[in-house]
């Protein structure tokens, strides 16, 4: 079961005084059909740099996605169930085509779940403990833990009987390494 966040945003009345917008569970959440378990919450976006803070919509509205869109960021919660509830029956092409992101896997890991992204990513460990999986070697992280993960190719394993929570902030780049490859 997906665990909700609460999101409490902030905003400015008509007279541009600060006030609370919003106090609830966070609405836009995806449960990943394809890898049972695994779900993303997405809590904000932003689309440009600098980003716009004007007016009080909600900025996480919306499909979510796997990348921000260039020049922009999003921070999501990810929710990863330990292996032995998702690895094996996991679906990675129809998971990264329902985040549009059909080309972030790398088809000649044979780690299915192996992706690149063209960010830079912030990643928090705010439960649990998760192994981030390189080309070359793997980390265990723990709660507390930072990765900062800049356009590598990459894979997640929680090999504990218990789910892992991470945060990440994802920020738009160029694209480096297998990426980079691919436009010449």
């Amino acid at each position: 079961m997906v665990h909700r966040i609460r999101r409490v945003v902030t905003g400015h009345d008509g007279n541009g005084k600060s006030v609370f917008v919003e106090d609830r569970k966070a609405p836009n959440v995806l449960d990943l059909a394809s890898m049972p378990g695994v779900a993303l919450t997405d809590l904000c976006r932003t689309a440009t740099s600098p980003a716009s803070i004007a007016g009080n919509k909600d900025a996480a509205a919306g499909k979510i996605k796997l990348e921000p869109p260039s020049s922009g960021t999003i921070l999501r919660i990810v929710e990863f169930p330990p292996d032995t509830a998702w690895r094996e029956t996991a679906n990675a092409k129809k998971a990264f085509a329902s985040i549009g992101a059909g080309g972030a896997p790398d088809h000649a890991s044979g780690d299915p779940m192996m992706h690149t992204t063209a960010t830079v990513d912030y990643i928090i460990v705010l439960k649990g403990e998760i192994w981030a999986i390189m080309d070359k070697g793997e980390k265990r992280l723990r709660t507390g833990d930072v990765l900062i993960q800049r356009g590598t190719n990459h894979s997640w394993s929680v090999r504990t009987k218990e789910p892992c929570v991470i945060a990440a902030v994802l920020v738009s780049a160029r694209p480096a390494g297998r990426l980079a490859r691919k436009k010449r």
